[in-house]
């Protein structure tokens, strides 16, 4: 074989293993749907779990304490703060779907709207900051 021969075949076979490397590499990005749920489910957020005090002693400040009052780290800790119940959510619920009724029939102008939506947003960004202030005292 002459030099141009050798050189055409080692050309065809570099090309041939990057198209395969190529192919490999993106077969490797197909998920099936099974797969694409679980990596949805390794993404999500994970659930809050809230558990009882031990032994119904009390606990301040969401820990337990030994008798000599130092803390035990070993008992599960309780919810930091008090959660949300179901009917509060259900009114805070029925009071925002009043409002987007209320702007949607006109009987609450734009403006207003805004201001109200404003002030959602404004207790939004400064409750979790006042929060943290009076779970600090």
């Amino acid at each position: 074989m002459t030099k141009n021969g050798i050189r055409r075949i080692a050309t065809f076979n570099r090309t041939a293993l990057i198209c395969a490397a190529a192919a490999m590499a993106l077969a490797g990005c197909n998920l099936t749907a099974e797969q694409k749920a679980a990596a949805a489910a390794k993404r999500a957020a994970p659930t809050a779990v809230v558990m009882p005090a031990t032994k119904g002693e009390a606990v301040e400040g969401g820990l337990a304490k030994y008798p000599d009052g130092y803390p035990n780290f070993g008992a599960p800790l309780t919810a930091a703060n008090v959660q949300m119940s179901d009917e509060q959510a259900a009114e805070l619920q029925h009071q925002l779907t009043a409002l987007a009724a209320r702007r949607k029939a006109g009987t609450i102008s734009e403006a207003e709207y805004q201001a109200k939506v404003a002030e959602m947003r404004r207790l939004a960004a400064e409750h979790g900051a006042d929060t943290l202030s009076e779970i600090s005292k």
